[in-house]
């Protein structure tokens, strides 16, 4: 018999769970301001009060972080250690990964070159500042310590001179600044960008540095140029001198000024050797630019470029060609390639949390504050220290009075926990001394050791009376700073690594006699194309290729050596040379000048202009018959500018533009079938660019100019009609039945 089955029980239905969490799903309007304040405003401020911008001390937090790690780990004295234990420990402080803060080390060893003073002793390859592609080694193969001059950023940090505050897991303590004895901030080189705000602080010679602190203490109406000469960079270069622009960037915080490399001439290998180039470019950088100006026909005068940088130091090496000028070539490189370059200051420190953009006199006055009380904090460390010292000793001295009475009041004492109290009943003294007299040890009970300790009285009572009148005597304390700024001058002081040379003697040369005149034949469509062919290229070429749609509306016979302008529908006038361009070829579209020359968004460029000595005119015919005739000369400028605004006048709709060397006539048509011939020598010329012009050929409304050509004499019959004596003139039509106006009607 089969067993039975045990009846199934039905499950009871799970209960439906209506819970849901409050406001799900539900969109919420919230004004963008409040958004960013809300959601960014607190990300950006700690980019910028704990990453980004120095302080006063001249570090951000991760430096302070990394160097008080190897300080604790006692790397001031002794050998070099792993650099991946010295990241490893400092990630107690810093929680942002190894690479990060090895990243940071490198940044401040000698080995890469990067500081004046470098603060890490390297052992390895650290790579280099100057070099791309000179990378550094894994913290496992490299080594490092403290260098010597790193003794001054945490000179008597025990002795309160600084606070301490947790570290991010609160189980340690780490200083908020360093109480360094010299301006360290203007010493080394310090960028960073936060939110909205940058910092870029070049580095300045330390013993200038001090100087100018020490005349400023003794001063506060310095001329700082008077002391602080110039920036020095720690990969050399030359430093082109402009007083008035350098006292700007030291009155506001703010400029910039020119660096260029250093080379010399090797006669016998005919080469020149580059050793020194600005601290903004790399030699890599420095190379590429040279190899594309040699591909462009810009520089002929070389046979190879190569970096030959060793453990000796940075070298490029340029192989010339017979009979080429190393000086112009020189010349040519430090103009066209960031062989020369720009280094731009902007003096953004944090003071008490908020940064400030601040001259070089204002960061020494804050510098000189913060000393100022970190050396009162430590004078004051010091006065406790010596006032606890001699309260101990005075009680001590009670001792000696009645060694035997002291002996005696400890023997007859039963109880431990009152000995303290006896003693101080028995000599009259407080707990602090008592409990000091009663640790002393039974062989020190004697009277020479007593007389010992007491001789210290009168040297500390002589000692807290100086301390008292350090505290009390600002002029004291000031002293104390300049003696330390001397010593560290005259301990770490260096000799310039950046010359010094006159701006004014080095002004860029025109091209000369150098420049590549050779002809070429200029293309222009009207969506903006641009071709330069040469002679050679043009006779073995076929047929024009042009986008889709599009035409020559210029061809122009031309040179290498001439300026371009091309004149935009934004009443604009972008600037070029024909050697900027690359030879191009007529199978190609050429290039695109919006693009090439970065124009606006949606510019284009309507009219090209190619000239050697700006002579001519520029005539701008509008659709409501005006036109404004303007000098070329007016488009010629002083510097090396890229582009003019307001080049003609933007009130009027343009139809067409003429450049002309001499005046010429032009044929005006209009809509109402009326022409009228101009020489454009009837309309005044005026410098001004953007002028209005005057009016020409007279149009009713609804009718405008439809076409404007340069007027071929004779090519039409009886073309006096269409000339007037006075200007506005409405034209003449063209008589009934004649061939020409059949012409145009057909």
């Amino acid at each position: 018999m089969a067993p039975r089955k045990k009846k199934e029980t039905a499950k009871p239905a799970a209960k439906k769970i209506n819970a849901y969490i409050a406001g799900a799903g539900l969109t919420v309007e919230q004004p963008i301001t409040e958004t960013v304040e809300t959601n960014f405003m607190t990300y950006a401020m700690s980019i910028i009060v704990s990453r980004a911008i120095p302080e006063i001390d001249g570090f951000k937090p991760s430096h302070r972080k990394l160097l008080y790690t190897m300080y604790t780990m006692g790397l001031l004295n002794g050998g070099t250690i792993k650099s991946a234990n010295i990241v490893g420990r400092t990630m107690q402080l810093n929680p942002h990964g190894d690479a990060a803060i090895y990243e940071t080390m490198v940044r401040l060893s000698e080995g890469y070159q990067a500081l004046l003073h470098p603060y890490v002793q390297s052992k390895g390859s650290f790579g280099k500042a100057y070099s791309r592609d000179m990378a550094y080694a894994a913290s496992r193969y490299t080594e490092a310590k403290l260098a010597p001059i790193a003794a001054e950023l945490f000179a008597d940090i025990d002795k309160d001179t600084v606070d301490f505050v947790d570290n991010y897991d609160a189980t340690m303590k780490e200083p908020t600044l360093f109480p360094v004895t010299f301006p360290s901030i203007l010493v080394n080189a310090n960028t960073g960008i936060a939110a909205g705000m940058a910092s870029s602080i070049c580095p300045f010679n330390l013993r200038e540095v001090c100087e100018t602190a020490i005349a400023y203490i003794r001063d506060n109406d310095i001329n700082v140029a008077d002391t602080l000469l110039a920036p020095d960079f720690p990969i050399g270069g030359q430093f082109l001198y402009d007083r008035a622009e350098l006292e700007k960037i030291y009155e506001t915080g703010r400029g910039s000024f020119r660096v260029r490399g250093v080379f010399s001439f090797d006669k016998a290998q005919n080469c020149v050797d580059i050793t020194e180039i600005p601290p903004t470019t790399t030699c890599e950088a420095i190379i590429e630019k040279v190899i594309e100006l040699a591909k462009l026909k810009k520089i002929t005068e070389i046979n190879d470029i190569r970096d030959e940088t060793d453990l000796n130091g940075l070298k490029i090496t340029i192989d010339l060609k017979r009979g080429a000028d190393p000086e112009k070539l020189m010349k040519k490189i430090m103009r066209m390639t960031p062989l020369e370059d720009s280094f731009s200051c902007n003096f953004n420190i944090l003071i008490a949390g908020s940064p400030r953009v601040m001259g070089v006199k204002e960061i020494i006055s804050e510098w000189v504050a913060f000393r100022e009380e970190c050396v009162r904090r430590r004078v004051y460390f010091k006065l406790s220290k010596a006032k606890d010292r001699l309260h101990l000793l005075k009680g001590l001295e009670k001792i000696l009075l009645d060694i035997d009475k002291a002996v005696k009041i400890v023997r007859e004492t039963d109880e431990e926990s009152q000995v303290v109290p006896n003693l101080m009943i028995g000599f009259g003294i407080d707990e602090i001394q008592a409990e000091y007299v009663a640790e002393i040890k039974l062989r020190h009970l004697n009277r020479e050791y007593i007389l010992k300790r007491t001789a210290d009285i009168e040297a500390l009572i002589k000692e807290i009376t100086e301390l008292e009148g350090i505290l009390n005597s600002r002029p004291k304390l000031l002293n104390i700073i300049v003696k330390e700024l001397s010593a560290v001058a005259e301990k770490y002081g260096m000799d310039r690594k950046t010359a010094i040379i006159s701006a004014a003697d080095e002004q860029d040369a025109a091209e000369d006699t150098e420049t590549d005149s050779s002809p070429v034949t200029l293309f222009f469509t009207r969506d903006g194309y641009f071709k330069k062919i040469t002679p050679q290229s043009l006779r073995m070429s076929g047929e024009q290729k042009l986008k889709e749609g599009d035409e020559i509306t210029e061809e122009i016979e031309s040179t290498n050596a001439e300026e371009l302008l091309f004149f935009t529908n934004r009443q604009q006038v972008y600037k070029s040379r024909t050697s900027d361009f690359a030879d191009s070829k007529a199978s190609i579209l050429g290039d695109f000048v919006a693009s090439r020359l970065g124009f606006d968004e949606a510019e284009n460029a309507v009219y090209m202009v190619a000239t050697s000595d700006y002579s001519g005119y520029m005539v701008f015919v509008f659709d409501n018959g005006r036109i404004a005739r303007v000098p070329l000369s007016s488009y010629q400028t002083k510097t090396n500018r890229k582009k003019l605004i307001n080049a003609y006048c933007g009130k009027f709709a343009l139809h067409t533009v003429f450049y002309v060397k001499e005046d010429t006539e032009l044929l005006l048509k209009s809509t109402n079938g009326r022409m009228l011939i101009v020489n454009t020598a009837s309309v005044p010329s005026k410098t001004t660019k953007d002028n209005g012009g005057i009016d020409v050929m007279t149009q009713k409304k609804g009718q405008h100019i439809s076409e404007v050509t340069v007027y071929s004499k004779g090519s039409l019959e009886g073309d006096h009609r269409y000339r007037a004596k006075n200007l506005p003139a409405a034209g003449s039509k063209m008589p009934a039945g004649s061939a020409k106006q059949e012409e145009m009607q057909l």
